[in-house]
């Protein structure tokens, strides 16, 4: 696990499953920049869309974006699971763009201004595992994933993505933040996390593709 940042940051801006929406990822990356945030992270899956990826790594580069990998990356690499819908054929990226992906970590530490956050795709080195708005009982209980990172007491904020679902979610001493996805059919969106004032504004994009000019604000503690 590498670390993100060795200052602790205040201001943070997260896209969370790209799936080669090379456009919303420009408009997120400028955005983000324009409102001065101290790191931009991504939370993986970078493959599998209509798109472009070799665009979206190219973006990604060049505006240092702190990104890890996702489970839809590792299939890419891997040559496994080609015949889901919209999936990036190994052919189809560059040698650039392969190599920039097989260099994205499981996991980042990055230390914020309110404790230390694990960035990652699922829920800790877990790609697959994940825990939804609506998981409750039994299903909170029997993921050992979560449970070891309530158990570990480590990590004050989990920031991810895998599941598409915009959520911010506290437990006991830990709230994880899922930054959504950029596709078309699934609510696209991106946050910027104020960590001093515990504040996530989410940046919707409105059908035509353009941002919604207000965000919404969730208080995340």
């Amino acid at each position: 696990m590498t670390s993100g940042e060795n200052v602790a940051v205040g201001r943070i801006g997260v896209i969370g499953d790209i799936h080669a929406q090379q456009m919303r990822l420009a408009l997120a990356l400028a955005l983000l920049e324009a409102r001065g945030v101290e790191l931009i992270v991504a939370t993986g899956d970078i493959a599998d869309g209509p798109g472009s990826v070799d665009e979206c790594c190219k973006l990604l580069a060049a505006h240092d974006v702190v990104a890890v990998c996702g489970n839809h990356d590792r299939w890419l690499l891997a040559g496994t699971a080609r015949d889901l819908h919209d999936a990036t054929a190994p052919g189809d990226i560059s040698e650039t763009s392969r190599a920039f992906l097989a260099r994205l970590p499981r996991m980042v530490e990055i230390a914020t201004a309110k404790g230390t956050a694990l960035l990652c795709h699922g829920l800790g080195p877990n790609d697959m595992a994940k825990v939804g708005p609506d998981d409750y009982g039994y299903a909170l209980d029997s993921n050992d994933e979560l449970q070891n990172l309530l158990r570990n007491g480590y990590f004050r904020w989990v920031i991810n993505g895998h599941t598409h679902r915009r959520m911010v979610r506290a437990f006991p001493g830990l709230t994880i933040i899922n930054a959504g996805t950029l596709l078309p059919d699934r609510s696209p969106c991106f946050l910027e996390l104020d960590f001093e004032q515990e504040i996530a504004l989410v940046f919707e994009f409105c059908p035509d593709g353009t941002i919604a000019p207000v965000p919404t604000r969730i208080a995340l503690s």
